[in-house]
């Protein structure tokens, strides 16, 4: 159940004139932010506004999942707005729980790239970005889909996910340095020697390739910053996904990609692939199960894998014009 106004002061004190009631979901495991600051934070913000609000009690991270499926259905019941405060894996768990219900959700992004929320205009300050949620608007948003799961920037398999696993076990060894970011993903570039056996089904058409990874994405900005093209990133939230595929390469090259990518080069190397699509069935040759990454969380599915733009929108509370922030 939600918190006891009784026993929580960041209850607002302002009538539901002033809007929905913001049912608030702070992961406490999310990056470097105090989630009790960041709770003060908002309390303050939503009483001066005069909307009424409840934060879901949370113990910790491993809580997440269920704790947002069961304030969703209860959003949605009461006419509420569920709230998401986090990185993008955050975001991306609170989302999916908003998806199931089809409740109306909002989302005050504080990890590191914030890629969601910067494609979308919100402020990455929380003060900046909880003002603005007071007075945003409904409106429907693209978000893809991978065997039943939403992602709301990427979701990939091979080498990738094997980053993100490698730089996770970095940091809580080392710390959430930028250093240690660039040391493990060297790391792991220089271990990696696995190719993948893909087949695709791409509009009736069947294709074997084999790549290191496939990286499948829904966040033009993101593609934007890799220097994809620009008429294939614009395709990317108006109906389409992109798709993009490495040629088999050795480490160098690899590392190569890699700079390119940090110089918003990618889009130029010839060992990339890219394609937009609606749906993509992926079927991965020899194996029975994979890392799937969805945002940035790494967990196992089985294949065949079937990519797609999700069949309904996510209801999203977006900036009115004059507080959306430039994405950049």
């Amino acid at each position: 159940m939600w918190a006891d106004p009784e026993d929580d002061a960041t209850a607002g004190s302002g009538a539901c004139a002033a809007g929905p009631e913001l049912v608030v979901v702070v992961n406490p495991g999310s990056g470097a932010h105090d989630a009790d600051q960041t709770r003060a934070t908002l309390a303050s913000v939503f009483s001066a506004g005069g909307r009424r609000h409840r934060f879901v009690p949370l113990a910790h991270a491993g809580e997440l999942a269920a704790a947002a499926a069961r304030a969703a259905r209860e959003a949605r019941e009461a006419g509420a707005v569920l709230v998401a405060v986090g990185g993008d894996g955050t975001l991306n768990a609170v989302a999916q729980a908003a998806w199931d219900a089809d409740c109306l959700l909002g989302v005050l992004p504080q990890g590191t790239f914030n890629l969601f929320g910067r494609n979308l205009g919100i402020a990455q300050d929380l003060e900046t970005a909880a003002r603005a949620l007071l007075r945003s608007a409904p409106s429907p948003v693209q978000v893809g889909e991978v065997n039943g799961r939403l992602f709301l920037v990427n979701a990939s398999l091979g080498l990738y996910p094997q980053l993100l696993q490698d730089r996770e076990a970095f940091k809580q060894q080392l710390g959430r340095h930028r250093w240690v970011a660039m040391l493990s993903g060297l790391k792991t570039l220089f271990a990696w020697r696995r190719q993948l056996a893909l087949e695709f089904e791409l509009d009736g058409e069947r294709q074997v390739v084999t790549t290191p990874t496939l990286f499948v994405g829904n966040n033009r900005l993101q593609f934007e910053q890799l220097g994809v093209d620009p008429a294939l990133a614009a395709q990317v939230g108006e109906g389409r996904l992109l798709a993009l595929v490495v040629r088999p390469v050795g480490w160098w090259r690899l590392l190569g990609l890699a700079l390119r990518g940090a110089l918003g080069q990618l889009g130029e190397a010839q060992a990339v692939h890219c394609f937009a699509f609606r749906t993509l069935q992926v079927q991965v040759l020899g194996m029975r199960k994979l890392k799937l990454a969805t945002d940035g969380e790494v967990g196992v599915q089985r294949p065949p894998l079937r990519f797609a733009v999700a069949a309904r929108p996510l209801q999203l509370l977006l900036p009115q014009a004059q507080d959306r922030v430039p994405v950049a």
